[in-house]
């Protein structure tokens, strides 16, 4: 890696990204990382699911690079949503594969062009032009994104939280600190309720 160099801190952060979702799934059963936590549904192994298809798009025919996944909930006349949820055919490793093949696949368009190679998003629109490096910063929003919405699951799920195992990357302290955080804040939001 180049000090500095913009590509490199892109793929960076997109791969410390990529990595972050597929961790929110560790040690969890089948059926927690397929509930639906949410009122619109939202659930892990949906966000992972969502995310490869997301990518194999982005980096794919974007660019002219096609790849040979089947994606049937990509096909007209699917169901609204398909991409969003794991059917109870759909395993964990054959979604999680399916996110690390799109890695791949997107790596390889990434490494092979450089980052002010035009391509063209479809269903973009007349405004579908755009370069490697906009979809790089596309594609990482998107999926710190999802990190968030998987972060905020899991730690509904089981209460654990962080960017990976090892790095929580939150402040405070231990168990009874944060509840009496959590007190706290609810304390002022009611006052404020009342105030305002």
């Amino acid at each position: 890696m180049k000090p500095n160099d913009p590509k490199d801190d892109l793929h960076r952060y997109l791969r410390a990204a990529r990595e972050a979702v597929v961790w929110k799934l560790d040690g969890l059963s089948e059926y927690d990382i397929r509930r639906p936590l949410t009122a619109t549904g939202t659930n892990l192994l949906g966000l992972v699911k969502h995310l490869a298809g997301v990518e194999l798009g982005y980096f794919g025919p974007t660019f002219g690079r096609p790849h040979d996944e089947e994606l049937p909930w990509t096909e007209e006349g699917s169901e609204p949503n398909a991409d969003m949820w794991a059917t109870a055919d759909e395993s964990r490793e054959d979604i999680v594969g399916l996110y690390r093949r799109a890695w791949a696949h997107a790596d390889a368009t990434i490494e092979a062009l450089p980052l002010d190679a035009m391509g063209h998003v479809e269903w973009w629109g007349d405004n579908g032009d755009a370069t490697l490096q906009r979809i790089m910063l596309h594609m990482t929003a998107e999926t710190n994104r999802h990190a968030g919405h998987a972060d905020i699951v899991r730690e509904l799920i089981d209460g654990k939280v962080g960017m990976r195992e090892n790095n929580s990357n939150m402040d405070g302290g231990d168990e009874a600190w944060y509840e009496e955080y959590r007190t706290r804040l609810e304390t002022s939001a009611t006052e404020a309720r009342a105030k305002y």
